[in-house]
């Protein structure tokens, strides 16, 4: 610091005191040098007459690594007085000392005021938001549910990798989370990490846990996985049952799936079947073509179990009916049911239409698509091809006419997600294709786009987690 100072006192009789790049250099030294003096780093700031934005933000940094809470938002509210517009850093920094200070309520408002400004996804903001929110086990469980429930699993992830770097194990409720956003994403790799992580921790024993493993295994394609973890559970309940029920059925194991539901009915089995596991089933007929089996599980359903049938499960049953070419049977059970048919359900009796050459009714439900979605170009594709495929090659050029004069178009080609791309770039919390470490750089964005954090992210993703659950799970 003496050194500094001597530096300091030449620049005053430069007359250089009021120049922001020089003078800048000065704070920002005392601000964020461990040999730095906060209290010089402000008693220069103050003299000067007109600070600029990178000014207030390198004071506000400082009082904030120095724990100086209430002095860094003083600050911060003097800086808006006077004319200046908070940016990225200045949200990071701010928000760094609510993390560093523990002060989650004020972080919240820090985050709002972010949001207020559009900047809370920037990825410097982003980053530190998901710090400071795990320094807070219930806060970050609150958080992760809303990242997952807004559509946002990847950031989820990446909660749950920052409680981890700050020490904070996670509970049965993060870990529910967690695995749900891993099934979204398909993100099989992370979700054997957590796998790895509940292990040997004693929250393997619990359903929830369970039920969430068997989930994201399934939704993954490791279904022999889920089985495993299935037959293994000392206790199941109708989520456990209606879990691998599902699972069996999206991986065409129809029988497999009906003798599950039948095994559930047992009374030692302990588990009353509910809406969702007739939809399990239901699905599973669908994809076998077991019509007359779907007839009598949709009949025990609503006779039986007194289950009113949802648009789900009609659904299911219209497509059962379709696949199996019924076409008629499976158009008079869409247009009696007691609900509004949605844009899915008509789809999927135009797709069935296409398949079987079935003009007429086809030509009816692309009336009743327009009506709920006029422009989504498969709907013209499928009845173009429909017409083609039956020799109606008058009509098939019309209706690419009429989704033209629409001005419906085509999705762009190459647009869909390949499973050989990358999931992150921490930059957005997405997943890494061959990188087990995070790097200073995938935390923090390029140092041209500013100074990084002070703290970056070097958070482990082990490799041989990949791996562990390929063997048979004990």
């Amino acid at each position: 610091m003496a050194d500094l100072k001597q530096i300091h006192a030449q620049i005053i009789r430069a007359g250089l005191d009021q120049h922001v790049f020089v003078v800048g250099r000065i704070i920002s030294f005392c601000s964020v040098s461990e040999v730095g003096s906060i209290a010089y780093a402000a008693e220069v700031f103050e003299r000067m007459e007109r600070p600029d934005g990178f000014l207030w933000n390198t004071i506000i940094r400082g009082l904030g690594r120095t724990g100086n809470l209430r002095e860094a938002f003083l600050c911060y509210r003097r800086m808006r007085e006077d004319g200046k517009a908070a940016d990225n850093f200045t949200f990071s920094f701010l928000l760094k000392t609510c993390a560093q200070t523990e002060s989650a309520g004020l972080g919240k408002q820090v985050h709002g005021c972010a949001v207020k400004e559009g900047l809370d996804s920037h990825p410097h903001v982003r980053n530190t938001l998901i710090h400071m929110y795990a320094m807070s086990r219930e806060v970050s469980n609150t958080i992760i549910g809303g990242y997952v429930h807004s559509g946002e699993p990847k950031v989820t992830l990446g909660v749950l990798l920052e409680m981890q770097r700050c020490g904070f194990p996670p509970d049965e409720a993060t870990l529910v989370v967690v695995l749900s956003a891993c099934s979204e994403l398909g993100a099989l790799d992370f979700g054997r990490w957590v796998h790895s992580l509940i292990d040997g921790s004693g929250l393997e024993r619990l359903i929830a846990i369970c039920n969430s493993l068997i989930d994201m295994y399934a939704k993954c394609g490791e279904i022999s996985c889920a089985r495993e973890l299935f037959a293994g559970m000392a206790e199941k309940n109708v989520v456990s049952w209606n879990s691998m029920i599902l699972g069996l059925a999206a991986h065409g194991s129809a029988a497999e799936a009906l003798d599950l539901f039948a095994a559930m009915q047992h009374p030692r089995a302990c588990a009353e079947p509910n809406a969702v596991t007739f939809l399990g089933v239901l699905c599973a007929c669908s994809r076998a073509g077991l019509v007359e089996q779907g007839r009598r599980l949709f009949d025990s359903m609503t006779n039986h179990h007194r289950i009113a049938p949802t648009i789900q499960h009609y659904g299911c049953m219209a497509d059962l009916l379709a696949r199996a070419g019924l076409m008629r049977e499976a158009y008079k059970l869409v247009v009696a049911m007691p609900i509004e048919p949605n844009a899915v359900v008509w789809r999927t009796l135009l797709a069935a239409c296409r398949v079987h050459g079935d003009l007429k009714p086809g030509e009816r439900i692309r009336w009743h698509l327009l009506d709920w979605d006029p422009d989504h170009s498969g709907d013209y594709v499928l009845l173009s091809h429909m017409y083609a495929g039956a020799g109606g090659w008058e009509e098939a050029p019309k209706v690419r006419e009429s989704m033209e004069g629409r001005g419906v178009e085509k999705p762009a080609p190459g647009t869909a997600w390949s499973a050989s791309e990358p999931l992150v770039n921490l930059r957005s919390f997405s997943w890494l294709r061959a990188g087990d470490q995070y790097s200073r750089e995938d935390f923090n964005g390029p140092e041209e786009n500013g100074p990084p954090l002070d703290e970056p992210a070097a958070m482990a993703y082990p490799i041989a987690a990949r791996n562990i659950y390929r063997r048979p799970i004990r």
